[in-house]
């Protein structure tokens, strides 16, 4: 029969997620700020389109390949040291970044930035595992993400207020100072699991068997997890709706309304800021939900099928700013939302011990998504581009950016056709019997 949770436990475990989320927030905030900035960062660098896109994806890229390799870590060291070691590179990357004269510094400190942050999620994702109930995971994780894009809107709408008064090459500075701190609160606090300090595991709790531990080597470890057929529906879902989503909102989306819709960066700001809200309420939602009806896939077919509906809504409907416009961002921000889902969807269809590297499998078609479509999106116009400038910024037609909406709705189908094909698990781990 279960056990209550003893008080000091849950005020341990809160600490820990609070230290580790608080992190996550820093993580959104880089990936998504170069959308604010992106003018700046033409102007102080003299970028085109695609190599603003390269800039912007080099957190992409670095993130991207950093997914597995974060699982392994997260599976094998655990979570404080990655995350820590992680939280300092983060910080002399952004430091760097606000820091860099040249184009090749400031991709360095981007690079930096996605090294560093490439391991957080994964390894919160594994505390929230450890530390939580296996029932709620769903419903942690959407919080998780939730919280997330608290960093996420700081970089919208607060960002373009506060780039008004100090400078973008400040506001970097300072976030890497930060993100220094953290990494020091992780060394200092974080646990990997409850039993490092004394406490029995939430499953002993619970009057359960803990669950095994890996028995193999990481490598076969790894092996097995790859193999795992049921696993692979859940990352062409991330990659195709989250990867777009990101790419857009993360960069081009304020220069689209800036040049097609003549919305300075403030307003435009304040539509991402939208998009991002919709996206933590749908996380937080879509995760409830699933743990509510018991079921995975339904939520995931779901949120895809939605997405890709505002797509088409985007590059067709006769929408305009003001209220419809400000719905639309918001509906594509909290449809992607239900990818939260095939997180809880692919722990449970391999052994509980692995739940790191199956989850750094997961997110890699996420990034590798976003990593894939910023710069693709940004080729697509130059291509179609008249050359017109003003104060040496490139200034795109509406055609142009219709040929990224395509490329959207594309990364689209792909999700569709991946939720399509997620095994159902009914909210439990099939590998074991619980």
């Amino acid at each position: 029969m279960p056990v209550l949770t003893p008080p000091r436990f849950n005020i341990v475990r809160w600490s820990i997620y609070t230290i580790l989320v608080v992190t996550y927030m820093l993580v959104f905030f880089h990936r998504m700020a170069p959308a604010v900035i992106s003018a700046d960062l033409m102007k102080a660098f003299n970028t085109s389109g695609a190599a603003l896109g390269s800039l912007a994806a080099m957190y992409f890229y670095i993130y991207t390949a950093m997914q597995i390799p974060a699982g392994v870590l997260a599976d094998t060291l655990g979570a404080r040291v990655t995350i820590s070691v992680g939280s300092l590179i983060a910080g002399a990357g952004s430091i760097l970044f606000g820091l860099a004269g040249t184009f090749a510094g400031v991709s360095t400190g981007r690079a930096l930035v996605g090294l560093g942050v490439s391991v957080v999620l994964i390894g919160l994702f594994k505390i929230i595992s450890v530390w939580f109930r296996e029932r709620n995971f769903g419903l942690i994780s959407g919080l998780t993400v939730m919280l997330g894009n608290v960093g996420a809107i700081a970089s919208a709408g607060p960002l373009a207020g506060v780039l008004k008064t100090y400078s973008w090459r400040t506001v970097f500075v300072v976030l890497g100072v930060v993100t220094l701190i953290l990494a020091l609160l992780t060394a200092l606090f974080v646990r990997n699991r409850p039993e490092d300090i004394g406490f029995p595991s939430v499953r002993e709790m619970d009057g359960q068997a803990s669950h095994s531990p890996r028995k193999l080597h990481w490598w076969g470890d790894l092996k097995s997890v790859v193999r795992t057929a049921a696993a692979w529906p859940a990352l062409w879902v991330d990659f195709g709706m989250v990867g777009g989503m990101l790419a857009f909102v993360g960069l081009w989306a304020i220069p689209f309304l800036r040049d097609v819709h003549g919305l300075d960066r403030s307003s435009g700001a304040l539509y991402t800021s939208v998009a991002l809200a919709g996206f933590a309420v749908g996380s937080i939602l879509f995760g409830w939900l699933s743990d509510r009806m018991g079921r995975r896939k339904p939520v995931i077919v779901a949120g895809s099928l939605a997405y890709t509906l505002v797509c088409l809504c985007l590059a067709y409907a006769p929408w305009a700013p003001g209220l419809i416009g400000l719905i639309l961002f918001a509906l594509l921000g909290f449809s992607a939302g239900g990818f939260i889902v095939t997180f809880a969807n692919a722990k449970e269809v391999v052994a509980p011990a692995l739940s790191g590297m199956v989850t750094g499998l997961v997110n890699t078609g996420l990034f590798f998504g976003a990593a894939v479509m910023q710069p693709l999106f940004g080729w697509a116009m130059d291509l179609s581009w008249d050359g017109r400038m003003v104060n040496s910024l490139r200034v795109y037609a509406a055609g142009d950016y219709h040929s990224g909406f395509m490329l959207m709705l594309l990364f689209a189908g792909v999700s569709v056709a991946g939720a399509c094909r997620i095994r159902e698990t009914h909210c439990r781990n099939i590998t074991v019997n619980n």
